[in-house]
């Protein structure tokens, strides 16, 4: 069943989603060559709760790390660890919290240091396709003009978006309906009206779309070890067109 926000309510998702971009900023501006990815979970569960919001993964079926990290052939739900960051990784942080009783989801995909080319363009690849698909989202649209968007951009570029896994809705709780995949057919699926929120967020894989869990339960890589990147956007549908929620209104200072 699909959860029609309210303007108050939105107000309130758009604050959630403010800070979560204001802390997914901060964290790109920490990831460097040496530093581990439990110093950048920290430093999330550290920002998150000084700006009174409950990091939303702790907990979230028996996960323990306010952050996920993945990297390189890591497509998503990474558990921090003290792996350091090497020059050259391709590092994918995904990020949620609760605001009010209200979600906030949103992910972004950064270079360690200098990346190699294939992975310079596949982040942008990616960054773009989820533009493309939240242009899509629009009032009348279908949730498969987001995801033939996506894919087209996606595979045209010559890489592949991962089936296993897809966007959704969000409000009160992180997943609702509807699904959101990133493939499909235009002008199939729920019909977008103001008031639905969206997560939005393209996995995409330099080789083959094929994915595989790893025995931790949650790191999902690509079975042919191939690059990864991932970008996520909580959208919500207006009458005025798409309107991304996880932005920023303000920098958090650089720590120290």
């Amino acid at each position: 069943m699909i959860i029609y926000k309210s303007q108050d309510e939105i107000e309130l998702m758009r604050e959630a989603g403010a800070i979560l971009a204001e802390t997914l900023n901060h964290l790109q501006s920490l990831a460097r060559p040496g530093v581990t990815l439990l110093d950048l979970d920290r430093e999330a569960d550290k920002v998150i709760r000084a700006r009174d919001c409950i990091p939303g993964f702790v907990g979230y079926d028996g996960y323990k790390n306010a952050i996920c990290t993945s990297v390189n052939d890591q497509v998503v739900h990474g558990i921090p660890t003290n792996r350091k960051l090497r020059e050259g990784d391709l590092l994918s942080l995904d990020a949620g919290l609760i605001y009010r009783g209200f979600w906030a989801d949103a992910g972004l995909s950064v270079g360690v240091g200098k990346v190699s080319p294939e992975a310079q363009r596949l982040m942008d690849v990616t960054r773009e396709s989820l533009a493309i698909g939240i242009d899509q989202a629009r009032d009348g649209n279908r949730i498969g003009d987001i995801s033939a968007a996506v894919q087209r951009h996606v595979e045209a570029a010559g890489f592949s978006v991962v089936r296993q896994f897809v966007g959704h809705g969000i409000g009160r709780d992180m997943h609702e309906d509807p699904q959101v995949p990133n493939f499909g057919i235009a002008g199939r699926g729920p019909m977008l009206k103001p008031g639905m929120v969206l997560a939005i967020e393209p996995m995409v894989n330099a080789g083959s779309p094929e994915v595989a869990l790893l025995g931790d339960g949650w790191t999902v890589v690509t079975v042919d070890h191939s690059l990864s990147a991932y970008f996520e956007h909580s959208v919500a549908i207006t009458a005025e067109g798409p309107e991304i929620l996880t932005v920023s209104r303000k920098a958090l200072p650089a720590r120290s």
